[in-house]
């Protein structure tokens, strides 16, 4: 269970009686949505509140929360924000299709370097013709870090393409999407080497994928060592800014155990003109839009839960909040 008092029959059996609100910064489509789910218009009445939303509701005195479901896939913004996390307040998230969505994105990656669309980019910029060296993904290696909802996602697409996948995971076991699971490990210091059985998989990788959740064990988790471990490979992060450190993987460019970045998620957002990632040798920024989150995704991750606790069951998409997702 998320946390000691969270009981999802008695929350189940006080969803009638609820008081129910959508931030007011979403989309109307999520108002409509939630209020055709929930039966009723939504901010009305007197009772226990649950609220639909990226933040922490504000609550009037006395009031008292039910649950609270989080618009992102990613909670540790609304973790930090509210710590400790309130022992009798269900926390669920929205995944949606973002998986299927991320894993595109990780494919066209993928592909655009296999078939060296920068290259001809670049050749069309100089009006030069020439034919450039392309390749197949038959038994390339990616590795994919996390293997949870979206790094299965990403697995599952390129293993579509004839890619072979490697997921890393805290408790390696047979997952879809991957060809094997070698186990994740926590270095001792931050940004500290990888277990030997993780550095033999990383020396291999054509690209390695990063969609690792933000948690205090991932923390600054891909630093020097982990990348040091690399040859050559495509890094793509489509996981947390904070999970990389950035001088870390400056060096590893210059380097060249990394080859190439792809960005998606940085620490800061929006990164300012200054961020030095701006500045990083062979690096594509792309502006946190690997998988946006829709109206669709959200109504019906909330459809989901809210059916769930009505039949006294935990939403499958509740966040263990000790974890941190």
């Amino acid at each position: 269970m998320t946390t000691a008092g969270a009981d999802p029959l008695r929350i189940g059996h006080e969803l009638d009686g609820a008081v129910v609100t959508v931030d007011p910064a979403l989309p109307e489509r999520v108002r409509e949505g939630v209020e055709e789910i929930v039966g009723r218009p939504v901010a009305t009445g007197r009772g226990p509140r649950v609220h639909i939303g990226p933040h922490f509701p504000e609550l009037a005195e006395g009031e008292r929360l039910l649950w609270v479901h989080s618009t992102n896939a990613g909670v540790d913004a609304l973790l930090k924000a509210r710590t400790p996390w309130p022992r009798e307040v269900l926390l669920t998230r929205t995944v949606g299709r973002m998986g299927e969505r991320i894993g595109q994105y990780v494919l066209a990656w993928v592909l655009a370097e296999l078939q060296n669309v920068p290259g001809f980019l670049d050749q069309h910029t100089r009006r030069t013709w020439h034919r450039l060296p392309t390749e197949l993904a038959d038994g390339a290696l990616a590795v994919v870090l996390g293997a949870g909802r979206i790094g299965t996602a990403i697995g599952t697409a390129l293993q579509q393409c004839g890619v072979h996948t490697v997921g890393v995971a805290r408790s390696p076991r047979e997952m879809p999407g991957f060809d094997s699971v070698v186990p994740l490990g926590v270095p001792e210091e931050p940004g500290g080497g990888p277990s030997r059985e993780l550095a033999d998989v990383l020396a291999k990788a054509r690209w390695v994928v990063n969609a690792l959740p933000l948690t205090p064990q991932t923390r600054d988790l891909v630093g020097a060592g982990l990348l040091g471990a690399l040859r050559g490979a495509t890094f793509i992060n489509v996981g947390r800014g904070e999970t990389v450190l950035t001088d870390a993987l400056a060096r590893a460019l210059d380097e060249g155990t990394v080859g190439h970045a792809v960005l998606d998620v940085l620490p800061k957002e929006p990164a300012p003109p200054a961020d030095p990632a701006w500045d990083l040798p062979r690096t594509t920024l792309t502006c946190h839009s690997a998988g946006p989150t829709t109206h669709q995704d959200v109504t019906a991750d909330f459809r989901a839960a809210w059916q769930a606790l009505r039949a006294g069951e935990l939403p499958a998409l509740t966040v263990r909040v000790s974890a941190g997702y």
